[in-house]
């Protein structure tokens, strides 16, 4: 029977697959750690308050690319290049989602409204995030190979989705409120399309990789589709919605280490 724990499962016993995977989740964490170090360097005075937060989220995003890297090296597999329509934060930056990697390069303070946008998409990428990671602990949060490491970055990304819906919170009360929702709505049509376009194009890679049969890839591309079906239709506005959380200042310390994964 065809689930979510068993095609897992397939992918990660499979060593061509498991480094094919591990590839495209670590070069994602370290560009996403590399994107938000810059935007700590680069927040504007009137906002220098929240450097520290961003400088933590980029740690932990570059905690998390080190953590792939360290599941690769255990097995005794070196990083593949990752295809490039597997590349989920560049295809966003190609939609206009987000601020752009050139930008970032410049040594030019961002404004307000940079950062506002900077949450928004953050907001919306996080709850992507988050969710994978509840059913990553559903299925494998005690297996012995990959199970610390899904515990770890489930819990980093839980504080990010916190701190994102803390801080749009508070720069709504600030007059930001119109500028937030409008962004917040442009970034979630798009991330819906882009999800769909990059679980399709990583499926049909793992397929290859995998031998599935016409069927089971035709079964799997119906999956995805009705999941993006159900997003365009109404499920998207639980990437949206902004609600006070329960952890607040969840980024407001040192990231947590990871000693077991240098």
């Amino acid at each position: 029977m065809l689930s979510a724990r068993s095609l897992f499962q397939e992918i990660l016993d499979n060593d061509r697959s498991f480094q094919l995977f591990c590839s495209i989740a670590a070069s994602g964490e370290a560009q996403g750690g590399w994107e938000n170090g810059r935007i700590a360097a680069l927040v504007p005075d009137s906002m220098r308050d929240l450097a520290p937060k961003i400088t933590r989220h980029g740690a932990d995003e570059d905690k998390h690319g080190r953590l792939f890297s360290a599941l690769l090296k255990k097995r005794g597999l070196d990083p593949v290049e990752v295809p490039q329509d597997t590349d989920y934060t560049g295809l966003l930056e190609k939609r206009g989602i987000g601020l752009t990697h050139e930008k970032l390069r410049r040594e030019e303070p961002l404004t307000e409204e940079d950062i506002v946008v900077y949450l928004s998409h953050s907001r919306v990428t996080e709850q992507r995030a988050a969710d994978q990671m509840v059913m990553l602990m559903k299925y494998f949060g005690a297996d012995p190979e990959v199970g610390k490491a899904v515990r770890m970055i489930s819990h980093d990304e839980d504080n990010h989705l916190a701190y994102s819906n803390e801080e749009l919170l508070r720069l709504a009360a600030r007059g930001h409120g119109q500028l937030i929702h409008r962004t917040l709505n442009e970034c979630v049509r798009a991330e819906i399309g882009v999800y769909r376009q990059v679980s399709l194009s990583v499926m049909d890679h793992m397929g290859r990789i995998l031998g599935w049969s016409a069927p089971k890839s035709a079964l799997l591309t119906a999956g995805i589709n009705a999941m993006y079906l159900y997003e365009r239709s109404g499920g998207w506005r639980r990437m949206v919605r902004l609600a006070m959380p329960e952890r607040l200042d969840a980024l407001g310390g040192p990231a947590t280490p990871a000693p077991a994964f240098p």
